[in-house]
């Protein structure tokens, strides 16, 4: 099957009691007509996605994404998704696709058309950018204040800060600032002086020999690949901590890196403008070991 391969989705409910999905599965070309133009998700970035990566025909996180995805539609008052029906599209998908190289697969869940069918559903599958460059050679990053305190997510949860949504405004505006100063990529800062995550990605630093991400919480997203980072880190006797993080122990940290399905453990070897510590052999056996990863 050549890319890129497209699949519409019939979402069941969460308690619904079947095992097989096929016919809730809808083949379609990837260039003709496939959502209406009342569709919420196009209106109002009123959805939710996730994008994992597969790998020479091994998707990856398969579970981490579909419990985030779950928790996303909790928060955005969605029909909570089926797992066993989106696995089975995962697995529909990734037995269709090239079995070579890496892929992105994005999977959305739209609150569906206003005043019509609902929800929306569907996954689409493209050949991956080629991040083989910034993996090697690491990336120059901005911080930039996110505009408001850390706690916010929980004092206005309306705000919807703990979902993976489709409203993706703001993130691709902070990219585009990142690039008009000379950067590659932006790390969110609470407007009280602690680190969030980037607009695609989540931050992990060593201090002190120590890995460290912010925690997962209202605000910070629980990073599918972060933790699969922490996995091989404690496998190879690294000590690791979830925790708050302020602006100021990032710039003296030893080493940060963003990380995130698709592109994988990149190094930030700038910092605002000054150049920061990288660690090169350590980045280079992260990757590897994301990328021979064979499990979901």
């Amino acid at each position: 099957m050549t890319l890129p391969f497209t699949l519409l989705i019939d979402p069941e409910p969460a308690d619904s009691t079947r095992t097989d999905f096929v016919d809730t599965f809808h083949e379609i070309d990837s260039g003709a007509p496939a959502l209406r133009v009342a569709e919420l998700s196009t209106q109002r970035g009123d959805g939710i996605f996730e994008t994992l990566s597969v790998v020479n025909g091994h998707p990856q996180e398969v579970e981490p994404h579909i419990s985030r995805l779950i928790n996303s539609a909790q928060i955005c008052d969605l029909p909570v998704p089926n797992p066993a029906q989106w696995r089975a599209a995962i697995a529909y998908a990734v037995a269709r696709i090239p079995g070579e190289g890496e892929l992105a697969l994005k999977f959305v869940l739209s609150r569906g058309v206003e005043h019509g069918p609902a929800p929306t559903a569907w996954l689409h599958a493209t050949r991956a950018a080629d991040f083989s460059a910034v993996r090697e050679n690491g990336i120059r990053v901005i911080t930039l204040d996110r505009g408001y305190p850390r706690g916010v997510a929980e004092q206005a949860p309306w705000l919807l800060m703990g979902a993976k949504t489709l409203s993706y405004a703001i993130n691709m505006a902070a990219l585009r600032e990142a690039k008009r100063r000379g950067a590659d990529d932006t790390i969110f800062r609470t407007h009280d002086g602690y680190v969030m995550e980037g607009p695609t990605s989540s931050v992990i630093l060593r201090i002190d020999g120590r890995y460290i991400t912010p925690a997962p919480s209202g605000a910070i997203l629980h990073g599918t690949t972060q933790q699969s980072v922490f996995e091989y880190l404690t496998a190879h006797g690294e000590s690791v901590e979830y925790r708050d993080v302020t602006v100021d122990e990032l710039r003296a940290a030893d080493a940060a890196w963003l990380v995130s399905s698709v592109r994988l453990a990149v190094a930030v070897i700038a910092l605002d403008g000054v150049e920061f510590p990288h660690d090169t052999e350590l980045t280079r056996a992260l990757n590897a070991s994301l990328l021979a990863r064979t499990g979901s």
